[in-house]
């Protein structure tokens, strides 16, 4: 395991006990912990470093942008990832946000289960599936984070997972 590794692991724990206790991932560490990847991609990388950490920072913010502009995700959870991507790199950030989808939409069923709402959830993806057949891809207010009635499910969890997957399995 390599020190971008463990910073990262640190950075989404930190995340996850912040996600979990107050539903928000604060601005310092988000952004306080891309700085910190962008200058240990310099001083171990180098300007082709501060390139590979400047691009895993886009492709973890891009990964997640269209989910957050439909209300599906909140800000700190793109500003998580794209942190993570600055340290990880631009191809471990590709898989980072694969590994986090994955991992968010299980926690999403069991969640949704968990608390009776699968249904309603199943629903949800329908209308929306349907609205966008109908008026084009957009957010839909009535089943966004902001004005959904369902469970909240902490998304910094998911990416933390999705990290230790990405180490474990590349």
């Amino acid at each position: 395991m390599t020190p971008a590794h463990i910073a990262g692991l640190a950075i989404a724990a930190i995340a996850c006990v912040t996600d979990l206790r107050s539903r928000r991932i604060p601005n310092v560490l988000t952004f306080g912990a891309a700085l910190a990847g962008l200058v240990y991609q310099l001083a171990t990388g180098g300007i082709d470093g501060l390139g590979q950490g400047a691009l895993g920072w886009l492709v973890g913010v891009v990964a997640f942008i269209l989910p957050f502009a439909l209300g599906g995700l909140g800000g700190g959870d793109v500003k998580l990832l794209g942190a993570l991507g600055a340290w990880l790199g631009p191809s471990d950030a590709v898989w980072l946000a694969l590994y986090t989808g994955a991992a968010g939409g299980a926690m999403a069923v069991v969640v949704s289960l968990a608390s009776g709402y699968l249904g309603t959830a199943m629903q949800n993806i329908k209308l929306l599936l349907c609205h966008w057949q109908v008026a084009g891809i957009g957010a839909l207010p009535e089943i966004t984070l902001e004005h959904s009635g369902g469970p909240k499910l902490a998304y910094a969890l998911p990416i933390l997972t999705g990290l230790v997957a990405t180490i474990w399995l590349r």
